[in-house]
């Protein structure tokens, strides 16, 4: 079954209802499949046909939704560009991925688009794409060199809607609040193919601001809402009230993209009566392992692998299994064979694995500091860091030392009363020696891409 095929539960089982709000719009299913077919029918006019790639620059809207529908149903591939980008970084991808057009502002328009399409026809196109043809290029965050384009097929995302529908209870009865940009997979995958899948009701907002988000929730009511930390963060700062009412509403809130500070769950819990629910996931597999919706959300982990994803640690190595794992790198071979191991996908992502098979992610591999001979995991001194009341958030990475190798630095964001002697202090109490951080540097912010995940290769050099 390919993606269309999948998304016709709702696209024509529940054509007449209201299945989209958008900017006081409202969209029946059924609409969104007509408009959507007519976009395929014009991308059909324009000569694509199945494997050719379409590139999107857009904000969140209801014409990128239109259009991501259109390349399902035609076989073409969906290559989303992170709005955020610019010049040389959309450049690059444009380069690589090699799309028959691209959709942005000043490219091929939305407006140029619909005049197009208006008069096509809206039924459906006889296409009828592979479960294993591609459906969407999906460019990493290029942590290290330039970004990668990961090849994710129909059957990665339906394997992916059907898993979150059924592991977290969603359903048409749902009222789903999207925040997320659509060019990632935490909003693309996730949230877009769990709305379609399950037909719940979704309001999609263009982004997440922070002044009109209190209005937002009490509005439309949500009971479902995927955010990432930094959101969380800010939703700590609605009124008691608003939270009371907010959380009385709602059923699920899912976070991810980033790992949750533990006091920021246990804030939230007290806030807004909810305990967030963690998983792990990434661009080249989707998700991965979640916390159980009925059962221990345990703070501080991503819980267990999701069914039918095989999960095992190899030198404290995330290795992954399953029908989540993309079909490859656009045109990178090389760097797809170094990616597997036996066929088993190599995350660089490390963790431990408690004795009843909970999993908690202690950082990237390339994050690893290695000082004397020990290893020392970034993510367990940054926890330990955020906990004192003198910073708002903290970054650790390995510099250089001509004894050690590396030893540990830490990056915080400080409130006015930070004394680095005496956090250094309590950090000798807690830590080990070795992970206690030879220096203290204060920042403004920390660099975060779009999801709000610390790209630490921008902090500065010391």
């Amino acid at each position: 079954m390919n993606l269309s095929q999948l998304f016709d539960l709702s696209l024509l089982g529940r054509k007449d209802d209201v299945g989209l709000e958008y900017r006081g719009a409202e969209y029946t299913f059924g609409e969104m499949d007509r408009r959507s077919n007519r976009l395929a029918h014009l991308l059909l006019a324009r000569g694509f046909v199945p494997g050719d790639r379409l590139c999107v620059y857009l904000a969140n809207c209801v014409e990128m939704i239109d259009l991501f529908l259109a390349c399902v149903k035609t076989g073409v591939i969906f290559v989303p560009i992170n709005i955020l980008y610019r010049g040389r970084e959309i450049a690059h991808i444009v380069e690589d991925a090699e799309p028959r057009a691209v959709v942005s502002e000043t490219d091929w328009t939305l407006a140029e688009i619909a005049q197009a399409a208006a008069g096509l026809s809206d039924a459906r196109p006889a296409v009828t794409p592979d479960r294993d043809a591609p459906a969407g290029i999906i460019y990493t965050s290029g942590t290290t060199g330039t970004s990668k384009g990961a090849v994710l097929t129909h059957h990665n995302f339906a394997i992916n809607a059907t898993n979150l529908v059924a592991c977290w209870k969603i359903t048409a009865a749902d009222r789903f609040l999207l925040a997320l940009p659509l060019f990632h997979v935490h909003g693309l995958g996730n949230g877009i193919h769990c709305w379609l899948v399950s037909g719940c009701r979704m309001r999609l907002l263009e982004r997440f601001d922070q002044k009109t988000a209190a209005a937002e929730f009490l509005e439309f009511q949500p009971t479902l809402f995927f955010g990432v930390p930094t959101i969380y963060v800010r939703l700590l700062d609605f009124e008691a009230e608003t939270a009371r009412r907010i959380g009385g509403v709602a059923r699920l809130f899912v976070s991810g993209s980033a790992p949750l500070p533990a006091e920021v769950l246990r804030d939230f819990e007290k806030l807004f009566g909810h305990t967030i629910l963690e998983r792990y996931g990434m661009s080249e597999t989707l998700m991965n392992m979640s916390n159980p919706y009925a059962g221990e959300r345990r703070p501080g982990t991503v819980g267990l692998p999701l069914p039918g994803v095989s999960a095992r640690l190899v030198n404290g190595e995330i290795y992954l299994r399953g029908a989540n794992i993309f079909a490859g790198y656009w045109r990178r071979e090389e760097a797809t064979r170094a990616a597997f191991a036996d066929g088993w996908f190599r995350t660089g992502d490390l963790a431990t694995r408690s004795a009843d098979g909970y999993y908690t992610l202690c950082g990237r591999q390339s994050d690893l500091i290695i000082s004397g001979g020990f290893n020392i995991y970034p993510r367990e001194i940054e926890e330990f860091l955020e906990e004192q009341p003198e910073i708002v958030e903290a970054a650790v990475k390995g510099v250089a030392d001509r004894a050690r190798g590396e030893v540990p630095v830490a990056f915080v964001v400080v409130r006015a009363d930070f004394d680095a002697v005496v956090v250094e202090a309590r950090c000798r109490e807690a830590l080990a020696s070795f992970k206690v951080p030879r220096r203290f540097v204060v920042v403004d912010s920390l660099p975060r891409n779009a999801l709000g995940k610390v790209q630490k290769r921008l902090l500065p050099a010391v």
